[in-house]
C-alpha cells in the first residue's frame, strides 16, 4: 500500500510542478510581448482550471484502481475492521 501512496504523491507532485512550468511560461510571454496581461491571466486560469479537472480524474482513476485491488486481495477498510473490532468486543463482554 505504500507503494499505492508513493504513485499518488508522485502524480499530484506532477501536477503541482505543471502549474509551476505554466506560470513561469506565461511569465515569459508577457516579457516578450507575445501576449498581453490580461490575455495572460485568462489564460492562466483557464490553465488552471483544466489542470483541475486533471488533478480529480486522475483521484478518480485512484480510487478506482484501489477499490479494484481491495477486491482482488480481499483488504478490509479500516471501517470494516474497526466494526469487526468492536463486534468483537461485545460478544466477549457477553461471555461468562
Amino acid at each position: 500500500m505504500r507503494f499505492m501512496v508513493k504513485a499518488i504523491n508522485l502524480g499530484l507532485g506532477a501536477i503541482s510542478l505543471t502549474k509551476e512550468k505554466a506560470e513561469n511560461f506565461i511569465d515569459e510571454m508577457v516579457e516578450k510581448g507575445e501576449i498581453s496581461k490580461e490575455d495572460a491571466k485568462q489564460t492562466l486560469e483557464d490553465v488552471m482550471k483544466k489542470g483541475e479537472e486533471h488533478k480529480e480524474e486522475v483521484r478518480n482513476l485512484i480510487r478506482d484502481e484501489i477499490d479494484s485491488w481491495k477486491g482482488k486481495f480481499g483488504v478490509v477498510s479500516r471501517d470494516d475492521y474497526e466494526k469487526l473490532e468492536q463486534r468483537i468486543k461485545d460478544l466477549e463482554s457477553k461471555l461468562p
